[in-house]
């Protein structure tokens, strides 16, 4: 081997650590950890895991924030628990927090709440979320008042 050989082989093996190096890390075990802790406190699955509050939290975890069939019904007209797994796997990070900041679904999404969460909590839902992988299908689509929605759902005062 010459010795430019030699020094090229040399250089494009300290480049390739170097970028090794340099990359960003994944999110750490903490914050998935934490991501999770809060999806069970804030109440996401309750709407976006299927049968969740029906199950009393006794649902895989595989199956949480895959969305959800049971409609809720009010003046609105009908909405369901959006697959979060699906909406987020085509986001970053950057892209979530700016949703996380300025939705505003139609209820009953508490979307102040998640307004009011701070950037690390939202960075480590998102983190979280997207540890899941993809999964599940996409919710059914909203129902406009006055049309009837297929399936069950909970209905609150007109």
């Amino acid at each position: 081997m010459t010795p430019y050989r030699i020094f090229l082989a040399a250089a494009m093996t300290a480049l390739a650590s170097t970028a090794a190096v340099a990359a960003p890390p994944g999110p750490g075990k903490n914050q998935l950890e934490r991501g999770r802790h809060l999806i069970r406190i804030a109440g996401c699955n309750d709407c976006h895991t299927p049968r969740y509050a029906q199950k009393n939290g006794q649902v895989d975890e595989k199956l949480w924030l895959t969305g959800d069939s049971l409609g809720w019904a009010g003046p609105w007209g009908t909405t369901y628990g959006t697959n979060l797994r699906l909406m987020m796997a085509s986001m970053t990070e950057r892209q979530w927090l700016h949703h996380a900041r300025h939705m505003e679904p139609r209820p009953p999404m508490p979307w102040f709440n998640v307004r009011a969460m701070s950037d690390a909590e939202l960075k480590a839902i998102y983190a979280y979320t997207r540890s899941l992988g993809p999964g599940g299908a996409p919710a059914p689509a909203y129902v406009p008042p006055g049309q009837k929605a297929q399936g069950p759902v909970v209905q609150f005062p007109q």
